[in-house]
């Protein structure tokens, strides 16, 4: 089953000789890209003989594949290939055709990708993130809860198979990926820490990140955790919200919350192993927080539609899950709730008047699985289509 892409007209209305789209495993990269132009010839560097020619004589490789149309799939295992690449868009270009994207390269380990780009196709490159599938994405194609979705996350392949499969797909994932791929890669040492941490970060979504109190508890100091986190953000595995900060307040407070960018992956991570129990726990609340974050990112991404997304958080207590800055001048607060409830008036709220004045934004309460039922609320599988109206 193809489930369609949100962000496929974006790829194919750039016209740039060279696209790389960056994603985290198993996001369905490859499969997008062989579906939207089957004349791209697909070269994955996950093969031993191919990545060994490209990184020894890139020349010769690309000799071996005259077709100019290349899918070059995880490509930053030979970043002695991107000087060829350049020079070849760059032939490209000089020879005055209609411009069209000749070259698309993949990488799921952001961390080698960006070193190789930097220093190779700098100007030369526009750049895609892709992430697991949305919710708006999944529910197009079927019939799914939410909850469910919560649970499994967005992993395209969780959707075409037993759902029974998803805790053995995410703990080979986890297994794979995150303690081979990043560790790896990102020379870290201390590996067990590292694992403890990042069950430590799953666990607090939505929170405030302390960095003293993870700091203790995995025993590191506070600034491994701050790199680790940083790691793992350039991985695609998590995302830092910031403060709204402005000079008009001094009580907003200046500390970041974390996120997972798929819930399936954090639901693991906490331990879950399937999605009823979490619906009576705790963390159900939380987790629902996260896979708002997760659909608003995603469609920001998928659009490239340049939203600022901030967490509201004053000294005083006073709260508000996420706010939107979709421009200069245009803002709105979401608040993220399991079940349907009132809205409550944040135009009270002291923060709120003195940083917006007479300019208060609109607040919306996200809630979990149902229909309209007050003004100002919205069941998240409609949330895509409330934030993109105009």
């Amino acid at each position: 089953m193809w489930i369609e892409r949100d962000i496929t007209k974006t790829i194919l209305e750039n016209k740039d000789p060279i696209q790389v789209i960056r994603g985290p495993r198993q996001c369905g990269k490859s499969s997008l890209i062989l579906k939207i132009d089957p004349e791209f010839q697909e070269l994955s560097l996950d093969d031993p003989s191919l990545r060994e020619l490209a990184q020894n004589d890139p020349e010769l490789f690309l000799k071996q594949f005259p077709s100019k149309k290349l899918f070059i799939d995880e490509a930053q295992y030979a970043p002695a290939l991107f000087p060829s690449l350049k020079r070849r868009a760059d032939l490209y270009k000089r020879e005055k055709k209609k411009q069209q994207t000749i070259l698309r390269l993949t990488g799921s380990n952001q961390i080698l990708m960006d070193k190789s780009v930097k220093e190779s196709l700098a100007g030369r490159a526009s750049f895609f993130d892709m992430n697991t599938l949305s919710i708006s994405e999944i529910l197009s194609a079927k019939k799914e809860s939410i909850q469910n979705i919560l649970f499994m996350g967005g992993w395209p392949e969780l959707y075409n198979g037993e759902r029974a499969y998803s805790k053995k797909y995410l703990d080979d994932y986890i297994n794979s990926y995150v303690e081979k791929d990043i560790i790896l890669s990102a020379g870290i040492q201390k590996s067990s820490q590292f694992m403890k941490f990042i069950k430590l970060l799953a666990g607090r979504v939505g929170c405030v990140v302390e960095y003293s109190s993870l700091s203790s508890d995995v025993g590191v100091d506070s600034k491994t955790c701050k790199e680790w986190i940083s790691i793992l953000e350039k991985m695609n595995i998590v995302r830092t919200v910031l403060p709204f900060s402005t000079s008009l307040s001094t009580r907003l407070i200046k500390s970041p919350k974390i996120y997972f960018l798929d819930t399936g992956l954090a639901c693991r991570l906490q331990g879950w192993t399937s999605p009823e129990p979490i619906l009576t726990s705790p963390q159900q609340g939380l987790l629902f927080e996260n896979l708002v974050f997760s659909e608003i990112y995603k469609l920001n991404m998928n659009f490239q539609l340049g939203w600022e997304i901030f967490h509201w958080r004053s000294r005083d207590k006073e709260e508000i899950d996420f706010l939107i800055q979709k421009d200069p001048k245009s803002f709105l607060f979401i608040e993220c709730k399991v079940s349907r409830t009132t809205v409550r008036d944040h135009t009270i709220l002291p923060e709120v008047r003195k940083v917006f004045q007479k300019k208060i934004p609109e607040l919306i309460l996200c809630h979990q699985e149902g229909n309209h039922i007050l003004k100002n609320t919205v069941p998240i599988a409609l949330l895509k289509k409330r934030l993109l109206e105009k």
